[in-house]
């Protein structure tokens, strides 16, 4: 779409305001997002915790060069496979951006799918879940006929970063690290990002406000469509090569946080035989429905969002008006 004749300039003194633009996985996110681009002087801010590994291209639907060079990209390819990254550092990160460009007269957009780091950067997170006897009953349980080891070994799947503090044995804090993951489906060290981010909210004038467009289907049919269209795409373009040069490092394990990403899970099972790789297509398809549900579901508790068909004819259109309406009251 052409640029605009005179794009309006984003300096300092417009204050801290962003564009923010989210949806489930295969929803038009990137398409959007260059057609904002191409009439408004924006970078981009990837909101999204698997984009920001490096050699990890084709299984996160990373954009292209040519995408890459029409505008320019912010977290993106800043951390090997290896390494970690916390909701906590991307609150950090993100408002460093914002700050930086507008000091260069731009206008920050972010866009992706992890709702985590929305949410973080909009609200904080929530509380600690409270104590569950039965769950705790449970566990104890099973540390009686298993060993506390065993529990430690289940912990360091689900929640690497707290189980590589714990002793093996160290009953306590295993039961409760695990009780937090079974009662909330979230490792206990998200938990403790918390107050690392409520710290850095103490700069929240500092990071502005934004309309949160959300690109959501009226129909999962049409979504799941996209989903297995682009599952295909991605092992037509080798995706399995890709795990397995992943692999083929050695210094990965599947229980790492970037190996735990949807595609990449269900390619190390099949690869190392827990899983038929002939089911492979079947699975990541699968997973990554269930991931796109997930998104839904975040989405639809953030009441601050603006809703726009991503599967309406005029989807584009309508994402292009709550632009404009958002920069002309800029």
């Amino acid at each position: 779409m052409p640029a605009t004749p005179n794009p309006p300039d984003f300096t300092p003194s417009v204050g801290r305001q962003y564009l923010s633009l989210a949806g489930p996985t295969a929803a038009g996110k990137t398409a959007a997002a260059l057609a904002i681009a191409a009439r408004y002087p924006v970078e981009i801010i990837s909101v999204d915790s698997a984009l920001v590994y490096r050699g990890m291209d084709i299984g996160t639907a990373k954009p292209s060069a040519d995408e890459l060079a029409a505008v320019k990209h912010h977290l993106i390819d800043i951390r090997d496979p290896l390494q970690a990254y916390s909701a906590a550092e991307f609150v950090r990160d993100a408002q460093q951006l914002i700050t930086d460009i507008h000091a260069r007269g731009k206008l920050p957009l972010l866009v992706g799918g992890t709702m985590l780091y929305f949410k973080a950067l909009l609200d904080g997170l929530d509380d600690m879940p409270a104590a569950d006897p039965a769950v705790r009953a449970v566990l104890a349980g099973e540390a009686l006929e298993k060993g506390w080891p065993a529990l430690h070994a289940e912990l360091a799947r689900v929640d690497p970063v707290t189980a590589a503090r714990l002793a093996p044995n160290d009953s306590q804090r295993i039961s409760r690290a695990l009780e937090v993951f079974r009662v909330s489906g979230q490792p206990l060290s998200f938990f403790h990002q918390r107050n690392a981010i409520e710290k850095i909210a103490t700069q929240a004038e500092q990071t502005g406000s934004t309309t949160l467009i959300s690109l959501e289907p009226s129909d999962r049919g049409w979504l799941h469509g996209r989903i297995a269209e682009r599952f295909d795409a991605m092992l037509a373009a080798g995706f399995l090569d890709e795990v397995k040069a992943l692999r083929a490092r050695g210094d990965l394990a599947p229980d790492l946080p970037s190996m735990r990403c949807v595609g990449y899970r269900q390619a190390w099972e099949a690869l190392d035989g827990t899983s038929p790789l002939a089911g492979l297509r079947e699975k990541g398809i699968i997973a990554t429905r269930q991931l796109a549900k997930r998104q839904v579901t975040w989405l639809r508790a953030m009441p601050q969002r603006r809703v726009v068909a991503c599967d309406a004819p005029d989807a584009l259109q309508q994402v292009l008006a709550l632009v404009q309406a958002q920069v002309e009251s800029f």
